[in-house]
């Protein structure tokens, strides 16, 4: 249940993020619209007239300039809208390992020798 609330939350702040809550409004508002029209209008006719620039309602022209608000508040203190911003960072230093000049164990003691693997069992013979 938390993960699913999560997800809700995650994907509600993206669409916002985005603009989409713009396009959620302008699609209601073209359903309402073709309802009105095609109420007198043949379903064509209703149609084109909803989606021609003339026939648009006062909730198209809102959503048109909140689009447009959206998209001023969008520009950078610039002057150049949409541009990519680049992060620049130092990468860090390698780390230098150096090796001791001396091997604390060989391979005739006897803890190596123990370790070393014998050969694998071989498969009894097929009948």
């Amino acid at each position: 249940m938390r993960h699913r609330v999560s997800l809700v939350f995650t994907l509600a702040a993206w669409l916002l993020a985005t603009g989409s809550q713009w396009d959620l409004v302008q699609t209601f508002a073209w359903a309402r619209m073709f309802a009105i029209n095609s109420a007198t209008l043949s379903l064509t006719e209703a149609a084109e007239r909803t989606f021609s620039p003339e026939g648009r309602c006062p909730i198209c022209e809102a959503v048109s300039g909140a689009k447009q608000q959206q998209e001023d508040a969008a520009t950078l203190p610039g002057g150049k809208p949409n541009a990519k911003i680049q992060l620049a960072f130092e990468p860090a230093p390698l780390p230098v390992v150096a090796a001791p000049d001396f091997s604390p164990c060989s391979l005739s003691d006897p803890l190596v020798s123990s370790l070393a693997r014998s050969a694998p069992p071989v498969p009894p013979p097929r009948a």
